[in-house]
């Protein structure tokens, strides 16, 4: 019996900066890094943990990139984590006695409650280990980990210098094998950037599939009768499956799930609301504000009603919660159904790749929201939550297509990684990447000192490549730092690349 399938891919990337200055117990940078952390990837982990207990045999694809592999693995980072929430616990504590008598103690006392639970999972139940949690719960197939590019470049920038997205394919894939012991199947494309002939670097890896934007896939030579809901291949086999075109839509549009009134506001914070007196026990440098993970208000839909926002009901929050996972599976069953109708002798496959983000930081109640949708799906038993790596058994009879340049980053050609607040990098991170090519091909098989230095270079080229950089200075998030930070990236490649050229290599540097 030819079944439905609903494929949840949750990528959890996005622009972490790692900042380990000894002098600064905290940092803006890592913030991102350790708000991701705590509102995302431990309460991952424990729903995924929960369900496996319960017996619910669900299915999820997940992307871990090589840099927060690398990020949740440093021990100078988790110690830096650590020191973070004793401080935000120790802020609760306080807050519990600022606010007594207060209405908003009850929600001080459940945002306490709810760091110091994940302290005891980070600490006592996961040992500091996020990465074998994670990985123990692939090898019992509740999840697909799915590798992509070593620092989420933008391939479609790269389309003419191959030798770059083979080196951040290369790279993904080794990081990948190193931190979970198997490369896997697939392969996540940066902000599913699809450029001319990337089958021809992917398949060779042995990679085996990818998601493209659903235009990529509905613009295609020949046209595809099956449209989003079946996989195609490419000429040499890659087998690609097309993204649901609203995936997130129905989470971040105008009328979608967060903004519902009822839910919690992740954005007015103690930490920016509190005078600096208030925050004394939070061990910053120059008096930085930054997410605590306090929060005690409701959404409101006007910037004018943002200082009176009622106050938090956790209790009505779970109500909405499940008349919005019900709506989600619904309309999920509902596209598989009429998909089935004009597909009887195939499965229909919907794929719906979804930020991390929207689990925890974006939207503080999606972790719940999830484990509902989960286990509503289990138990009407209608649909089946599958991953992309069970769904490519016929990958050589599936039909051939010529995939069209598409992304799924902005309104579908990636604009926002080159605009005005960010163009004037291209000409610095193509040209730098051009001379590493010649490097690799005037020095194939240095050693030593030499062979030193070329492993710095490629690093140096890595990171600037990184399509988190365009990405941040777009949205104007740390801006000054961003652009310090590739400036760096870039002035250390061309002091190896003038060093080697001139074969003047200097070991103190």
């Amino acid at each position: 019996m030819c079944k439905k399938n609903l494929v949840l891919i949750i990528n959890a990337h996005q622009g972490y900066i790692r900042n380990i200055n000894e002098k600064i117990d905290f940092s803006a940078e890592n913030e991102i890094l350790f708000s991701a952390m705590t509102d995302t990837y431990i309460p991952l982990l424990d729903l995924f943990n929960n369900l496996a207990d319960d017996g619910i045999n669900y299915k999820i694809g997940l992307v871990l990139s090589s840099t927060l592999c690398s990020l949740i693995s440093d021990s100078k980072i988790i110690q830096q984590y650590e020191n973070y929430l004793e401080n935000c616990i120790s802020l609760g504590e306080n807050e519990l006695k600022r606010l007594n008598g207060k209405p908003e103690a009850k929600n001080a006392e459940y945002c306490l409650k709810r760091l110091k639970k994940i302290r005891e999972s980070f600490i006592v139940k996961y040992h500091r280990n996020l990465i074998e949690q994670f990985k123990s719960l692939a090898q019992k197939e509740y999840l697909e980990l799915i590798p992509t590019a070593a620092t989420y470049a933008y391939f479609p920038h790269y389309q003419d210098l191959t030798e770059a997205i083979n080196a951040q394919v290369e790279t993904g894939l080794y990081s990948q094998k190193y931190f979970f012991g198997e490369a896997g199947e697939g392969f996540y494309i940066p902000y599913m950037g699809w450029t001319k002939g990337l089958e021809k670097i992917l398949k060779p890896y042995g990679v085996n599939y990818t998601i493209v934007d659903p235009r990529s896939l509905l613009f295609s030579n020949p046209k595809i009768e099956t449209g989003i809901f079946c996989p195609v291949r490419t000429g040499n086999s890659l087998a690609i499956f097309a993204a649901e075109p609203d995936s997130e839509k129905c989470f971040t549009g105008d009328d979608g799930f967060i903004s519902n009134p009822v839910y919690l506001s992740v954005h007015k914070d103690i930490g920016f609301e509190l005078k600096d007196e208030d925050l004394t026990v939070l061990e910053r440098k120059n008096n930085v504000r930054f997410l605590t993970g306090y929060r005690y208000w409701c959404n409101v839909k006007d910037e004018d009603e943002y200082e009176d926002a009622p106050l938090y009901d956790n209790e009505a929050a779970q109500k909405q919660i499940k008349e919005d996972a019900e709506k989600f599976v619904h309309a999920k069953t509902k596209k598989l159904n009429t998909a089935k109708e004009y597909l009887p002798e195939d499965d229909a496959v919907l794929v719906c790749p979804l930020s991390a983000e929207l689990f925890g930081q974006k939207w503080f109640e999606g972790i719940d929201f999830l484990e509902q949708v989960i286990r509503m799906i289990s138990k009407e038993n209608e649909i089946e939550l599958n991953t992309c790596k069970n769904l490519i058994s016929n990958q050589y009879t599936l039909p051939k297509a010529e995939l069209y340049p598409c992304s799924g980053d902005d309104s579908g050609y990636g604009e926002d990684l080159l605009d005005i607040t960010n163009s004037w990098m291209m000409r610095y991170v193509k040209k730098a990447s051009e001379r590493m090519i010649d490097l690799t091909e005037r020095l194939p098989s240095e050693t030593s000192l030499k062979g030193r230095m070329l492993n710095l270079a490629a690093k140096e080229i890595l990171l600037a490549q990184s399509g988190e950089w365009p990405a941040m200075l777009h949205s104007n998030q740390l801006p000054e730092y961003i652009k310090e930070r590739f400036k760096s990236a870039i002035l250390s490649f061309t002091t190896i690349y003038d060093s080697l050229a001139s074969n003047s290599v200097s070991t103190q540097w």
